[in-house]
């Protein structure tokens, strides 16, 4: 059995690390309010934007969103993970779904987020290009992101999606797809060039509207993910803090029993000592 003091040693570490986690889950907890606020103030300026989006027309049978013609033939995968670790297994679980669907040959990999480019070297899957996820307590600019990856045929976005504070999961969406798919159901309130006069043109105009709302959607996928790092970051940091808490418990449990043994064993000390005493008298008594 282990000394008390040594015991009282690790109380006082695991008391220290429940603390921190506490923190920790305290930062999360105010975290995920403030990005899932921003992130529904965030779809409502998306919806509108997008009522205009799909009004506009290059010509009424082809949407804006025709990429077939320009695009370099390669399929790029957009990983979004966080910049650090304390998320639990989120980062972990979209590179293994992303594997899934990985042949490079044909696709390139860009990832945004220290701890997915780390997730990635580990495993020895390359990457083209790196970016730092931007702070989604600020404006995120996606401008860099999009450069990179505007001249792809197909571009895939893998993100971490918050369902609740105890579940997130793992999504991955088409960009252009997804956006051709939303602009079949407008067919409300088209504009044309037949009845619009455009300037500079409608072709350049439907370019940047194009390039515009496909920003708008990966900020969209980043501030999804950032709300769902910072949910599993809180429920790592529950189960920490009582993990901490049950370890607490059985140290103190540890610590009140070598406290009695010491105890139990001083006393054996004592009355071996009276019984050594007692005998050693009878001896000189006996001998007297």
């Amino acid at each position: 059995m282990r000394r008390p003091n040594i015991i009282e040693k690790d109380i006082a570490s695991v008391t220290t690390l429940g603390n921190l986690t506490n923190v920790f889950e305290s930062l999360a907890s105010t975290q995920v309010a403030k990005v899932k606020n921003k992130a529904q103030l965030s779809q409502e300026f998306f919806d509108l934007l997008w009522s205009c989006y799909t009004s506009i027309r290059v010509d009424p049978k082809t949407r804006i969103t025709a990429r077939d013609d320009y695009g370099n033939g390669r399929t790029v995968l957009v990983l979004i993970s966080a910049e650090a670790g304390l998320s639990g297994d989120l980062d972990m679980r979209l590179v293994e779904t992303m594997q899934q669907n990985y042949n490079p040959a044909t696709t390139d990999i860009v990832v945004l987020g220290s701890h997915g480019a780390s997730q990635l070297s580990q495993r020895g899957i390359p990457y083209a290009r790196f970016f730092q996820v931007p702070e989604t307590d600020s404006y995120v600019n996606v401008e860099p992101v999009i450069e990179a990856i505007i001249d792809y045929s197909t571009i895939i976005v893998y993100y971490e999606e918050y369902l609740s504070l105890g579940q997130q999961e793992i999504r991955s969406l088409d960009l252009v797809m997804h956006m051709k798919a939303m602009s079949q159901d407008a067919e409300e309130g088209i504009i044309t060039a037949a009845d619009t006069i455009f300037e500079p043109s409608l072709n350049e105009i439907a370019d940047q509207m194009e390039v515009t709302m496909m920003s708008l959607a990966l900020s969209q996928t980043i501030l999804q993910s950032g709300l769902a790092q910072a949910a599993s970051r809180f429920n790592a940091m529950t189960t920490a803090e009582k993990r901490a808490g049950e370890m607490t418990s059985g140290y103190t449990l540890e610590f009140h029993r070598s406290k009695r043994g010491e105890s139990d064993r001083r006393l054996r000390e004592v009355l071996v000592g009276i019984k050594k005493k007692r005998r050693e008298r009878s001896e000189k008594e006996g001998t007297l």
